[in-house]
C-alpha cells in the first residue's frame, strides 16, 4: 500500500505540505485514469474482464515467462467474486492505493542491474525502455553504473592483480597463501604496486559500456523490430553479440591491463610506454593475443549468468508475487545478481585463465608461445585440472566487497544525477 507520505508527495500540487480535498480528488482522478489505461492494455479481447491467459500474455510480452498456475495466483489476489476474472472495479480497488504503477515494474525491478560490477566484462547489458531512452535516463544510469564500477574496481584492485599473477605464474604460486602473495607484491614495489593495471581497467569501462549499449540496441531492433522487450533467449543472443562487438573493439586495452598488472618496478613509465614497447618488440598482432578464448568465454558466462538469474527471479515471483508489490527488495536483488555472476565466472574461468596466459606469454622469459588448445593441454598436463582454476580464490574474495561498493556508489550517483527508479 502507498504510505501517507507517498500520497502526499504525489498529490500536493501547491507544495504546502498538506493535502486538501481538491488535491486529493485530483490525485484519485489521475490515478484512476492511469489504472484504466493499464486495464484496457491488458484486456486484449476487450470484453471488460482480464483473465488468466491475458495476465500470462502480458508477462510474456515483458520478458517474464510465467506459468498459468503463477498467472492464476496473481489473478486470485485481486479476484473478489471468485469468477477467475478481474473486472474494472476489482482492478481499480486493488491498485488505487497500491504502489505498482504498471506491470512493467516487475521487469524494472528485476533488470539485471548495471550497479553490480565484479570486475568482469562479459555480462549481458541492461535493457532500457523507450521511455528511459526518450527521457535521457539511460545515459545517467550508464554513467552511474560506470562510476560505481570504477570505484568498485579500484577498491578490489589488489585482489584482481593477485588473481592475474596467480593465473600467469601457475605452479610457481602453488601452496602460496593469498596474504603471502600480497606481501610479496608490496615488497617488490611498495603499497602502490597493488594497484598496477587498475588505471586501464577503469578507463575501459566507458568505451566498453557505450559500445555494448549501442550494439545491443541495434541487434535488439534486428531481432524484434519495434517490440520493446526481448525474450530471455533473445536477450542472451543480443547480449552475447553486443559483448563480442565491445570486446573486439576494446581488446587491446585488455592486453595492456594484463601486461601492466604483471610489470616489474621501473619496467614501464605508464600505459603509453607499455603500448609502445609491445608494438615495437612484438608487433601489432600482440594486441590480439588471447582474443579467441576471451570471445568464447562470453557464451558460458553470459548464458549461465542469465539462466541462473532468470531461475532465481522466477522462483521468487512464483512464491511471493501474490503480494501487492513487485519490488523484491535490495537484499534479494543483490543476492540473485551475485549468485548468477559467480556461477557465470566458474563456468568461464578456464577460458579466462588461458586468455590471460596467452596475453602474457611473450613477456615471460622462456615461456613457450602456445595456441589456445595447446595451452589447455599444457596446463592440465603440468598442473592438473585444478590448474585451470588457479587464482579463483582471490577472484571469489572480491565478489562481495565489489558488489557492496558498487551498489552504495550506484545508489548515491543516482541521487546526484536525479535518476528515478521507474
Amino acid at each position: 500500500m502507498f504510505s501517507n507520505q507517498e500520497i502526499l508527495r504525489a498529490g500536493d500540487t501547491d507544495q504546502d505540505g498538506q493535502l486538501d480535498f481538491n488535491e486529493f480528488t485530483k490525485y484519485l482522478e489521475e490515478r484512476e485514469r492511469r489504472l484504466l489505461i493499464m486495464f484496457d492494455s491488458l484486456d486484449r479481447n476487450h470484453d471488460g474482464r482480464i483473465d488468466v491467459s491475458e495476465i500470462q500474455q502480458c508477462f510474456h510480452s515483458l520478458g517474464v515467462p510465467i506459468t498459468l498456475g503463477q498467472a492464476k495466483k496473481i489473478l486470485q489476489s485481486m479476484d473478489r467474486d471468485g469468477t477467475l476474472t478481474i473486472d474494472w472495479l476489482e482492478w481499480r480497488d486493488h491498485f488505487l492505493f497500491n504502489p505498482l504503477h504498471n506491470m512493467e515494474d516487475v521487469v524494472t525491478y528485476w533488470k539485471h542491474s548495471s550497479m553490480l560490477d565484479i570486475g568482469e566484462s562479459l555480462a549481458i547489458p541492461d535493457e532500457f525502455s523507450k521511455k528511459e531512452i526518450r527521457s535521457g535516463m539511460w545515459w545517467k544510469q550508464l554513467l552511474a553504473g560506470g562510476v560505481a564500477g570504477a570505484v568498485s574496481r579500484t577498491g578490489t584492485a589488489p585482489l584482481d592483480r593477485l588473481k592475474v599473477l596467480m593465473q600467469v605464474h601457475g605452479s610457481q604460486t602453488q601452496g602460496r597463501s593469498m596474504w603471502k602473495g600480497l606481501m610479496e607484491m608490496i615488497k617488490e614495489g611498495g603499497i602502490r604496486s597493488l594497484w598496477r593495471g587498475n588505471g586501464i581497467n577503469v578507463l575501459k569501462i566507458a568505451p566498453e559500456s557505450g559500445i555494448k549499449f549501442m550494439a545491443y540496441e541495434q541487434i535488439k531492433k534486428l531481432i524484434r523490430g519495434q517490440h520493446e522487450t526481448l525474450r530471455v533467449r533473445e536477450r542472451f543472443i543480443a547480449g552475447s553479440l553486443a559483448g563480442a562487438i565491445a570486446q573486439t573493439v576494446i581488446y587491446p586495452m585488455e592486453v595492456l591491463k594484463t601486461r601492466l598488472a604483471l610489470r616489474r618496478t621501473g619496467q614501464y613509465s605508464g600505459m603509453a610506454d607499455c603500448a609502445r614497447h609491445i608494438l615495437r618488440t612484438e608487433g601489432i598482432r600482440a594486441f590480439s593475443k588471447g582474443y579467441l578464448p576471451n570471445l568464447l568465454g562470453i557464451v558460458p558466462y553470459a548464458g549461465i549468468d542469465l539462466a541462473v538469474y532468470e531461475t532465481l527471479k522466477n522462483t521468487w515471483l512464483q512464491r511471493y508475487r501474490a503480494g501487492t508489490s513487485a519490488d523484491p527488495g535490495v537484499l534479494v536483488l543483490l543476492a540473485c545478481g551475485t549468485m548468477s555472476s559467480t556461477c557465470g565466472q566458474i563456468a568461464s574461468y578456464p577460458l579466462a585463465l588461458v586468455r590471460t596466459r596467452m596475453q602474457a606469454q611473450a613477456s615471460i622469459a622462456g615461456s613457450p608461445q602456445l595456441s589456445m588448445v595447446a595451452l589447455f593441454q599444457h596446463i592440465v598436463a603440468q598442473e592438473g585440472f585444478l590448474g585451470l582454476y588457479r587464482g579463483i580464490a582471490p577472484n571469489f574474495m572480491k565478489v562481495i566487497p565489489a558488489v557492496s561498493i558498487s551498489y552504495v556508489v550506484y545508489e548515491n550517483m543516482k541521487r546526484v544525477l536525479g535518476v528515478t527508479s521507474r
